[in-house]
């Protein structure tokens, strides 16, 4: 008899831990005992170090990141910053980021989800980075989260085809870690320029990482969330923007839901002319 629980939330929710904790890949159907398995074969020869050649086969160099992937954060930055400024339309800003190789999470990535919904909207949603579900799409909040999103922003009489999605970081970290300070300082010109191109009314900034890095705030999503704070554009515009808390998080602590209630009935009474 499997020790597995029988219920299908429990099994959901032990495959969510494993996806979250960057397990998305399973090799076998059966479990393995690989220290049984040592024991019972001989060690096999020690592998020659990369780029060292074997008997009858050429030396191969290992594979080396872009030049541009190599260099100091700061200089990536500033490239990011030079390309930003230059792209005059969301897709030649698309354009501008599958192309640029400053930011190494690019390579370890299958996709860039760059963005979903319409730009044209009053809202624009920020998040953190892409899970395993949207770098296999390539489109934001595609998974679990996704999902809770949507039903969020049902509630309030919204979709996605009225909202403007993206993320701080447009690459996933492997294992869905979260993204560094280095990398998040190299994409965020790019974030600030999609936000300046699509110009939204209103801005929900999606868990921790997004409103401190938007808004420059120290203090935590549980005291920011539910304020309305001030997001400045490079050219000067003022966009109202409240922090919250993301979908992802709201599904580890499904209590919280209340709070993520209260901030997605602000934004509409905002919406409706009422606050």
């Amino acid at each position: 008899m499997s020790d597995l629980p029988a219920d299908r939330d429990a099994l959901q929710a032990i495959l969510d831990f494993h996806v979250e904790a960057g397990v998305d890949l399973a090799l076998d159907d059966e479990p393995h005992d690989r220290f049984a398995e040592s024991k019972a074969s001989p060690l096999p020869d020690e592998p020659k170090p990369a780029g060292q050649p074997g008997p009858g086969r050429p030396a191969t160099p290992p594979r080396a990141l872009p030049k541009a992937a190599s260099a100091a954060p700061d200089d990536a930055a500033g490239m990011a910053r030079e390309q930003a400024r230059h792209a005059q339309s969301l897709e030649e800003l698309e354009a501008i980021l599958a192309g640029f190789d400053g930011c190494a999470l690019k390579f370890s990535a299958k996709n860039l989800a760059f963005s979903d919904g319409n730009p044209e909207g009053r809202v624009m949603l920020v998040g953190e980075a892409p899970g395993a579900d949207e770098d296999r799409i390539g489109k934001p909040f595609m998974g679990r989260s996704g999902q809770l999103l949507d039903r969020m922003l049902g509630a309030i009489g919204l979709d996605r085809s009225e909202v403007y999605v993206a993320n701080i970081v447009p690459w996933r970290p492997p294992g869905n870690r979260t993204p560094t300070p280095q990398e998040i300082a190299i994409c965020k010109p790019f974030i600030a320029r999609q936000i300046e191109l699509a110009g939204p009314k209103y801005l929900l900034c999606l868990g921790n990482l997004a409103a401190q890095n938007l808004l420059d705030i120290k203090e935590g999503i549980l005291r920011s969330r539910g304020r309305w704070f001030t997001y400045r554009t490079e050219d000067g515009r003022e966009i109202r923007t409240l922090p919250t808390l993301h979908p992802a998080y709201l599904l580890r602590q499904p209590l919280q839901k209340r709070l993520g209630w209260r901030d997605f009935t602000a934004l509409r009474r905002a919406l409706d002319g009422q606050d």
